[in-house]
């Protein structure tokens, strides 16, 4: 019984009411998933799970066996960034930094919903594929908070990160 977290198996918390953010922070000792509200209403915690993006501090590490969790250091290194990474860098999509690493983990994510056709409440032909217009960005990040309010940055770094230079 363990989590896989980036690659690397963890064994499942002895105590079966720590959470999944908890455990990444102390058991697997990747400290980028930050804890910023612990109820699910800022996303800072935000990592994927089974390739979908959750809020960690409301899930409990034991309800993700056999889970693969991808925190931010499983998108890329300082060495060697994710192209998500080097977008929000080219686009100052962040200021203290604090949420960047649930925003980035929820913007790829997001890239991934919208390549596979899920629609989102902004999504006008729920027939069509959705398009990647700020909006739908906009309403698909919004459980992704930024106190320092660098939304139009960060908008701008997933349409480069997508191939769409804003």
């Amino acid at each position: 019984m363990a989590i896989s977290i980036n690659g690397q198996d963890y064994p499942l918390p002895a105590d079966p009411r720590t959470s999944l953010l908890d455990f990444i922070r102390r058991e697997a000792g990747l400290t980028g998933t930050k804890k910023g509200c612990d109820h699910g209403q800022c996303g800072a915690c935000t990592v994927i799970v089974n390739g979908i993006r959750i809020n960690s501090c409301l899930s409990l590490a034991v309800t993700n066996d056999g889970d693969e969790v991808t925190t931010i250091e499983g998108l890329g290194t300082m060495a060697a960034p994710g192209t998500m990474q080097e977008a929000f860098m080219a686009h100052d999509g962040f200021q203290c930094g604090y949420c960047t690493p649930g925003q980035i983990c929820s913007a790829t994510a997001m890239l991934q919903e919208l390549a596979a056709g899920w629609p989102s409440d902004a999504t006008a032909d729920l027939e069509a594929a959705p398009t990647l217009t700020d909006e739908e960005i906009r309403e698909r990040m919004s459980g992704n908070l930024c106190r320092c309010g660098a939304y139009a940055n960060i908008v701008a770094a997933i349409r480069d990160a997508a191939g769409e230079h804003a």
